[in-house]
């Protein structure tokens, strides 16, 4: 056996093609799957893509490198049932690209965080992390809120995911602008249409400042959904986690 190997560390030819072959054969192993992940993934109620601000939310998140800090995946175990609440469902991240699911808490995991505070809590706590929370190392973000998130790149930002299988539909897309500023706009005539396209999207004023629509806003609309489309109360959950 050792003098096989040795011929094949000798011949640069041969130690080529058997690497190449292993090689192959491993990506296969790894890529095919990919083709076959609908089918993988557990059908549950409620999911739907994220609304524009939602999605401009999500994009600001991914840009200031939150989820550096902050895993969005519950495992589960026990300890993580019981802090943050249903282990987390790989239906949930089906829309993402990236999903954001971490494997470092240097702050608490965000995947059930929607609704768990009020939207005042969130901006505070974005503006100054440590006025709420004393022992936080989060850095502060309060240029966000007076940011105005764009709106023109709104329907590109949709179109782009939809290259990459995310259902938006042709009215989706024709309203994406609209959608984000009515979702964030008090009384706006546009609201009751956002509600429609995307069930479960809170439509109301984020970050405390109705005449315009900040990139605070769409920041908070994200946390605010997460967690929120799946009704756990209505999920079979396992009987022993580890």
């Amino acid at each position: 056996m050792l003098e096989k190997h040795e011929k094949i560390e000798k011949s640069a030819t041969l130690l080529f093609v058997l690497s190449f072959i292993v090689v192959t054969i491993g990506g296969l192993v790894e890529i095919a799957p990919l083709f076959y992940l609908e089918n993988t993934i557990e059908k549950v109620k409620g999911m739907r893509p994220y609304s524009p601000l939602e999605l401009a939310g999500r994009n600001i998140y991914i840009r200031e490198g939150c989820y550096l800090c902050h895993s969005q995946m519950i495992r589960p175990f026990r300890d993580e049932v019981e802090r943050y609440g249903h282990y987390s469902l790989a239906a949930e991240s089906m829309y993402d690209h990236p999903f954001q699911w971490g494997s470092k808490r240097t702050g608490p995991d965000l995947a059930r965080v929607g609704n768990r505070y009020s939207d005042e809590w969130h901006v505070q706590h974005l503006i100054n992390p440590q006025s709420v929370v004393p022992e936080s190392v989060m850095p502060r973000y309060a240029f966000l809120a007076k940011t105005e998130v764009r709106t023109d790149d709104a329907a590109m930002h949709l179109k782009a995911n939809v290259m990459v299988g995310v259902p938006y539909t042709k009215a989706m897309l024709e309203n994406a602008a609209t959608d984000m500023v009515a979702q964030a706009t008090p009384d706006h005539d546009g609201a009751d249409a956002v509600a429609a396209r995307y069930p479960k999207a809170h439509t109301r004023d984020f970050d405390g400042d109705p005449k315009r629509v900040t990139e605070m806003d769409a920041l908070v609309a994200y946390l605010q959904m997460l967690g929120t489309l799946v009704d756990f109360k209505a999920y079979k959950a396992e009987d022993n986690l580890r």
